[in-house]
């Protein structure tokens, strides 16, 4: 690693050594903080699954329209994601934040109080976008607050949140539906994120320091344009395609992700060769095994679909309310909750070996969940107790994956790019997401025709989630071969920008200040 330091490495209020930040005594506190932005973007994905009838009914929302509110979100989401984590890199993982959360809490209110299909929809967008800018700054500031001995708990702690989100976007969009809170019925769902918003800004202005990348330069308008065209090319389609029927324009828009990608990143090559600041830099991405890490993130979101088409088995096969549907989740929710804290230990007894065994462990609780379907006669309820088990092993299996994912995947690159290799970590999730209910949920499509009786749909779940438990193998599998290759830790294998040539952002470390 160069020793070179930049003019804010070497100013009085911040002190580096080996390119890594002092520690800031109140890391844990703006950890904390950061961690709703975590926290709310899979919160908003669950608790709509069991909203959408609702809004059907309500709002008379033809089908597509019903999709959109889902898909509005997730499209957005993803393709702004790896903007949302440059941005705080450059300008503030803070800053971005409040202003990701007020965005947030703004496009909430416009969900809560939607007048039409289109102006919910819109909302929905809005979502997508400002919680792309809130949600990266957390893994981000991993990286950058957090020396190396504490950045397994941290990841862990980032895990678990998710899991938190599982369990209380389930359960909870089912118990506010059901209670109806001042007449408000599914609108209660987005108006829950104001008082979030509002307690975290207060308690949080005060606290959380800024942390960025030393000598931030402007953003890369180019590259953030070609970016965001790629994704889109790609993830739209995917999310799309299927219930409009797969028209032309989906197959040409497909057929023109690559060559966007291309543009892509022949435009970041040659910026970076020029000494500007890339959206995404090109020596950064280049760590031995990070190619690897992202296929296994790019398989790891194979389960996204399980919880809609789940939620369809439930209420359409076995005719569960929506609180019953959502109530069913807890076991996994648990066990995603637990899975990340258990983490550290798995860590000091299996090793690089936890994400295999996580994702594993999903793929043996998904032919466990088979089982227990084909055993139970069609349209009756499987037995709680294994039905249980089985959910909670599920997301266990997720919660030890998740967070040791985040680590093979961020642990790859130095804390200057750690908003960068966020956002990256993020769309790949999003994309996987993206895929994953294109092919698996369009499997389950296909196979349910137009029929609807119980039969049908039971068989067409099994099959769908046959699909991803493959998934899921395949992703535990490559994760061996990359514990068993780069058995040294990530850390380790971060490649840095070579020497005799100007680091883009200008130095190796993240300027921590006060905000």
């Amino acid at each position: 690693m160069s020793t070179t330091l930049s003019q804010a490495e070497t100013s009085p209020a911040v002190r580096f050594r080996d390119g890594v930040a002092p520690r800031e005594p109140r890391r844990w506190l703006m950890f904390a903080i950061l961690l709703v932005g975590a926290f709310l973007p899979p919160l908003d994905f669950f608790i709509v699954n069991v909203a959408l009838p609702s809004i059907r009914a309500e709002l008379a929302a033809s089908s597509s329209a019903e999709q959109l509110v889902i898909s509005a979100y997730a499209a957005l989401y993803a393709v702004t994601l790896i903007t949302g984590g440059r941005l705080g890199d450059l300008y503030g993982r803070g800053r971005m934040f409040f202003l990701g959360l007020v965005g947030f809490a703004a496009a909430s209110t416009l969900c809560g109080f939607a007048w039409s299909p289109w102006a919910l929809i819109a909302g929905r967008a809005l979502q997508g976008v400002t919680a792309a800018v809130m949600a990266p700054q957390a893994l981000a500031s991993v990286q950058a607050i957090f020396p190396e001995s504490e950045k397994p708990l941290a990841l862990s702690l980032y895990g678990a949140v998710f899991g938190l989100a599982a369990v209380v976007g389930q359960a909870l969009g089912g118990i506010l539906i059901s209670l109806d809170l001042l007449g408000l019925g599914w609108r209660a769902i987005f108006i829950v994120n104001l008082p979030v918003a509002v307690l975290v800004v207060l308690f949080g202005l005060p606290l959380l320091k800024e942390t960025r990348a030393p000598e931030p330069r402007k953003l890369d308008l180019g590259g953030t344009v070609l970016s965001i065209m790629t994704l889109a090319a790609l993830i739209v389609p995917l999310i799309e395609g299927r219930e409009a029927g797969w028209p032309l324009w989906s197959w040409l828009s497909l057929i023109a992700a690559p060559a966007l990608g291309w543009l892509f990143w022949r435009y970041e090559t040659r910026l970076a060769h020029k000494g500007g600041t890339p959206l995404i830099d090109p020596a950064s991405i280049q760590a031995p095994g990070l190619g690897r890490a992202l296929l296994i993130a790019l398989l790891f979101y194979g389960i996204t679909p399980f919880f809609l088409l789940f939620s369809v088995y439930l209420q359409n096969a076995l005719h569960v309310t929506a609180l019953s549907a959502g109530l069913v989740f807890l076991p996994f929710g648990a066990g995603f909750l637990l899975g990340p804290l258990a983490t550290p230990i798995c860590r000091r007894i299996l090793g690089a070996y936890v994400n295999a065994i996580g994702m594993g462990l999903e793929s043996v609780g998904f032919a466990g969940l088979i089982w227990a379907i084909l055993a139970t006669p069609t349209g009756a309820v499987p037995a709680p107790v294994p039905l249980a088990v089985i959910l909670f092993v599920i997301g266990l299996g997720q919660g030890l994956a998740l967070p040791t994912l985040m680590r093979m995947v961020t642990g790859r690159v130095a804390p200057a790019f750690s908003g960068m290799i966020a956002g990256i970590a993020s769309s790949t999730l999003q994309i996987s997401a993206a895929l994953s209910v294109a092919v698996n949920g369009g499997i389950f499509y296909a196979v349910l025709g137009t029929r609807s009786d119980p039969a049908a749909i039971t068989q067409a779940f099994v099959v769908a989630i046959l699909c991803i438990a493959a998934c899921l193998a395949a992703g535990a599998a490559l994760s061996v071969s990359l514990a068993w290759r780069f058995a040294a830790p990530a850390e380790e294998g971060r490649l840095e920008r070579p020497h005799g040539r100007r680091r883009a952002d200008g130095g190796q470390a993240d300027c921590l200040g006060s905000s």
